[in-house]
């Protein structure tokens, strides 16, 4: 019975390494490292081991990632991991004071756009090599040392929180139809966001005209320019005459903005006069005072997509991350990235 003994032990030992080893290595791929949906948010919840293991899965994702940034101001590419090019993004494009809330639904959007430009290779309007630009063209991106320069005492608490609110969304995108959105964003709406064929031509079924009352109480609500009558013709290619009417408003969007102007034949959209007298915004009124004309506009900004001023209202009234990008973006889910980002890696 004594030699018997070893036997049993070996092959005990034998039956429980089958049964753990494969449990070891499926964990790492099962859905329950991802920080998105109802699964994730179940993790959340039990606030155990599992949910912080999926926290900082999600945020190797993005580690893993590079993105090449055309630098526009020193004219060369800087290589940057995803995760410190959100960080950047996120601080060029919305203030730091912002909720925490609206922070992490502009890391998502921003997170987004280019995931969605890195796997659909869309290097228009970059030299070779880049993969993005530094400007509003794309996404505006400061590095650390600029944050450093321009928050000077305040940089430890502010990239703090920015950091933080780019991880808590870490791995996570905003899909359509299972496809990547394009997550347009502005900084202030007049009210109500525009259709995305009102302003920009193209029909997109998640960037739909809704109601944004908390854009009033942004600072830059409200915006008056001031321009002489020959300015204003020069500028726009028209002939207003002397008369107090300045064209007729022959089309408003749905978001409430000038959507055609006819002067006297020549008739120009609300984007063409915005774009031409640089203006703050396509929801505008104006009068003539003796030889200038005042124009006063509602809004800052396209007003296609979620509006950052909006995003922080709503933070403000307790809604999350979540309630703030489905508002702004309607139809959309709030999708693990993981399978994507390990595409473009592989395809490095």
């Amino acid at each position: 019975m004594k030699k018997i003994k070893p036997l049993i032990v070996l092959a005990s030992l034998l039956i429980a390494l089958t049964l753990i080893i494969p449990a070891v290595l499926v964990l790492p791929f099962s859905g329950e490292r991802h920080a998105s949906g109802k699964l994730g948010e179940d993790l959340t919840k039990k606030g155990g081991s599992q949910a912080k293991e999926a926290k900082a899965t999600s945020t190797k994702a993005d580690a893993a990632v590079e993105v090449a940034v055309f630098r526009s101001a020193k004219s060369k590419i800087e290589n940057v991991q995803l995760e410190d090019y959100l960080v950047g993004v996120v601080a060029a494009e919305m203030n730091a004071d912002f909720k925490e809330e609206a922070l992490k639904a502009q890391a998502l959007a921003a997170r987004t756009y280019i995931v969605n430009r890195l796997i659909s290779k869309d290097t228009m309007g970059v030299p070779k090599g880049a993969q993005v630009t530094d400007t509003q063209v794309h996404q505006v991106y400061k590095n650390d040392d600029e944050l450093r320069k321009q928050w000077g005492a305040d940089y430890n608490w502010k990239r703090k929180k920015i950091l933080d609110a780019v991880r808590a969304t870490g791995g996570q995108i905003l899909t359509f139809e299972g496809k990547p959105i394009d997550a347009l964003f502005f900084s202030t709406g007049n009210g109500y966001t525009e259709n995305s064929e009102d302003y920009w031509g193209g029909s997109f079924p998640y960037l739909r005209s809704v109601s944004s009352p908390w854009d009033k109480k942004s600072p830059k609500f409200s915006n008056q320019k001031v321009l002489t009558v020959k300015e204003f013709e020069a500028k726009l290619g028209v002939k207003i005459g002397t008369g107090s009417t300045i064209g007729k408003i022959v089309e408003r969007t749905t978001g409430k903005r000038v959507g055609k102007v006819d002067f006297s034949g020549k008739v120009l959209t609300g984007r063409d006069i915005r774009e031409k007298l640089d203006l703050k915004s396509s929801d505008f009124v104006w009068e003539r005072k003796g030889d200038n004309i005042v124009i006063t506009t509602k809004g800052f900004g396209h007003g296609v997509g979620m509006s950052q001023y909006g995003a922080n209202g709503m933070a403000e009234e307790g809604s999350d991350y979540q309630e703030i990008v489905k508002h702004y973006y309607q139809g959309v889910e709030i999708t693990s990235a993981e399978p994507m980002l390990a595409t473009i890696t592989a395809q490095k």
